[in-house]
């Protein structure tokens, strides 16, 4: 996938992210904490290809990256999202620099890009060092790039059109049963 998928990739599960309210944190974050921080992350874990957005402007990490893990290895495991939270927590988190709704969209970022290349025929790895690569083949990038882009376009326009009143419902429904009243 381009950078450019990436990124529109990002905004719609961004969006997805906080309206199905996948944490208390995203449900009740501010959009402009959690759609920066997504568009932040959603182009790291290609910081592994020296040709990528990102590579080419920090190859003095990406190149040693590139040798030593390869395109689509470590950065593209469940293992990096590990041990970044655990660096970030270590780093920034227990000193209060970032709020808890940024570093949950530096989250579905680094996710995002992950679910956008298993999309791929390519797959990742995300097991590494488990070299099995996982893919759900819906996007083929080589054949048109912007197959691609429609794609991910239409991924945000649902996510902005999707309605999440149905947990809403569900609850006023619960509330109605006589063997709740009213709590």
């Amino acid at each position: 996938m381009t950078g450019e998928g990436h990124l529109i990739f990002s905004v719609a599960c961004a969006i997805f992210a906080k309206k199905a309210a996948l944490t208390p944190q995203l449900a009740n974050g501010d959009w402009w904490h959690i759609i920066p921080a997504a568009l932040l992350t959603s182009l790291l874990p290609d910081i592994d290809h020296p040709y990528s957005l990102l590579g080419q402007r920090l190859r003095w990490i990406s190149r040693p990256i590139a040798l030593v893990f390869g395109h689509r290895g470590f950065t593209h495991s469940l293992f990096a999202i590990i041990a970044g939270i655990i660096l970030f927590q270590i780093n920034f988190a227990s000193h209060g620099v970032f709020a808890t709704d940024v570093l949950q969209g530096m989250v579905v970022g680094y996710l995002s890009h992950l679910l956008a290349d298993m999309l791929t025929p390519s797959g990742i790895p995300l097991f590494w060092p488990y070299r099995q690569r996982f893919r759900i083949p819906l996007i083929n990038t080589k054949r048109s790039q912007l197959s691609e882009r429609i794609f991910c376009v239409l991924l945000v326009l649902i996510a902005l059109y999707w309605q999440t009143d149905t947990a809403t419902s569900i609850q006023l429904y619960v509330k109605k049963l006589p063997i709740f009243g009213d709590f």
